[in-house]
C-alpha cells in the first residue's frame, strides 16, 4: 500500500510536466501553407511573383508558429532564412535559378548538420523527435544516416530536375514530389523504429 501510494506522485507530475501536443492540423498548415501559396501564385502570376508570395507566406508561418504553437522549430527558421536569401536574389537579379536552388541548399544544409552531429557522437534528430519516439542510440544512428542519405538524394534530384526540365515540371516536383517521397521514406523506417525501440524504465523494472 505504502509503495503504491509513493509511486503515484512522480507519475502524475511527469504527466503534468509533459509538453502539450501540437495541434496536427495547425502544424500541417504552418508547414505546407507557404508551399501551397507558391504553387497557386505560380500558375496565376508566374515564378517571380510566386517567389515573393512564398517569402511573405513563410514569414507568416514563422509568426503563426510562435503565436499558435508557442515555438518556432529550427527547421522552419532555417527554411525561412534560406527562402528570404534566395528569394531576394531571385527578385534582385530577376533570375529564378536562385529560388530553384533553394531546396538543394536546404537539403544539403540539413544533411551537413546531421552529419556533423553524427561525427561528434550527437544525434540531433533525437533532440527534435525524442518526445515523439524512444530509440536506442544505435537506432538513432541508423535513422540519422538514412535521413542524411535522403537529404543528399533530394538535393541531387532537385538539381537534375530544375536544370533539365521545364519550370512547370520543377514546380510540380517541388509541391507534389518532395513531400510524398519524404513520407514514403519515413514509412519505410518503421521496421528500424520497432527493432531499436528503447525499453521504458517501467517495463525494464518489471
Amino acid at each position: 500500500m505504502t509503495n503504491g501510494s509513493e509511486q503515484r506522485p512522480p507519475t502524475e507530475s511527469a504527466a503534468q510536466s509533459a509538453p502539450p501536443a501540437e495541434p496536427p492540423l495547425i502544424k500541417l498548415l504552418i508547414d505546407l501553407g507557404p508551399l501551397l501559396v507558391f504553387f497557386g501564385f505560380f500558375y496565376v502570376y508566374g515564378i517571380r511573383t510566386a517567389t515573393m508570395a512564398l517569402m511573405a507566406a513563410t514569414l507568416v508561418s514563422v509568426v503563426a508558429a510562435k503565436l499558435l504553437l508557442g515555438k518556432v522549430s529550427a527547421s522552419l527558421l532555417v527554411t525561412a532564412a534560406l527562402v528570404t536569401v534566395f528569394g531576394a536574389l531571385t527578385y534582385a537579379f530577376d533570375d529564378p535559378s536562385f529560388i530553384k536552388m533553394k531546396p538543394t541548399a536546404v537539403n544539403l544544409l540539413f544533411a551537413g548538420v546531421l552529419g556533423y552531429g553524427l561525427s561528434q557522437g550527437k544525434f540531433f534528430l533525437k533532440h527534435m523527435l525524442g518526445e515523439a519516439m524512444a530509440l536506442t542510440d544505435t537506432g538513432w544512428g541508423i535513422i540519422t544516416k538514412r535521413w542524411i542519405g535522403l537529404f543528399i538524394a533530394l538535393a541531387v534530384l532537385n538539381e537534375v530536375i530544375w536544370r533539365t526540365m521545364s519550370e512547370t515540371a520543377w514546380v510540380n516536383f517541388k509541391v507534389f514530389g518532395i513531400l510524398p517521397l519524404t513520407l514514403i521514406f519515413a514509412a519505410l523506417q518503421l521496421p528500424v523504429l520497432r527493432q531499436h525501440a528503447a525499453k521504458s524504465e517501467d517495463s525494464s523494472g518489471q
